[in-house]
């Protein structure tokens, strides 16, 4: 599958470029700049010896290209960068990692921010009429995706309304050594999961760390 890593350059979207690239997938890291993009793509190089099918692009030309998006953007930049990719998204699964944290208004990051939108991902919907989107990636660390040698010792809980576009995220995701996915229901849950990342956020610092993730126990699967 060719993935697109929409905004792709900050410590989340490479973390996510790299793990898909472990797995075999084609990926292309997007930014606003190519040179952005390729200074991402090179880093990747430095750090893996087999980068597969790896390629820069803009945001716009990665998201036409690509099958199924990821988004991977500060908070203040999640709409424009919506827009910028609308047309390329169309038809498409769209998996938004967005953090709707105070620290995009300069407050905290442990503190959560309410939006008129509800979620970050429903606001996603909004802009991204004819895309399917799935909440994802808001409770995994950065740091974890990071550190591409070691398995990561946290669920995925995602959500969204498009039951396939769902089945064909946790297939993707849970090629990540140690992920289980954890469907939470329809794209109105995604508030819920976005607030569990202030929480991490705070305990990983209250703990000193940087890998605090969440499990969910006794489903059966």
């Amino acid at each position: 599958m060719k993935i697109a890593i929409i905004g792709g350059t900050g410590g989340q979207g490479l973390g996510i470029a790299i793990r898909f690239v472990q797995a075999g997938e084609d990926v292309i890291i997007g930014s606003r700049t190519i040179e952005k993009a390729q200074a991402a793509v090179d880093k990747v190089k430095d750090l893996l010896d087999d980068v597969g099918n790896l390629k820069a692009a803009e945001n716009a030309d990665a998201a036409a290209e690509a099958e199924l998006l990821v988004l991977t953007v500060p908070l203040a930049a999640q709409k424009s960068t919506l827009l910028s990719i609308k047309e390329g998204a169309k038809g498409k699964t769209l998996l938004d990692a967005t953090g709707p944290l105070e620290s995009a208004i300069g407050g905290s990051p442990m503190t959560y921010l309410d939006l008129w939108d509800g979620a970050a991902a429903e606001r996603s919907a909004k802009v991204l009429k004819d895309a399917n989107i799935i909440c994802a990636f808001n409770n995994i660390s950065s740091a974890a995706l990071m550190n591409f040698t070691e398995p990561i010792d946290c669920d995925c809980l995602i959500s969204g309304d498009d039951a396939d576009s769902k089945v064909v995220a946790a297939e993707l995701i849970e090629k990540i050594p140690g992920v289980n996915v954890i469907d939470c229901g329809p794209l109105a849950r995604a508030k819920i999961i976005e607030k569990i990342t202030p929480l991490l956020i705070g305990l990983n610092i209250r703990n000193k760390t940087q890998f605090g993730g969440i499990r969910i126990t006794g489903l059966g699967k």
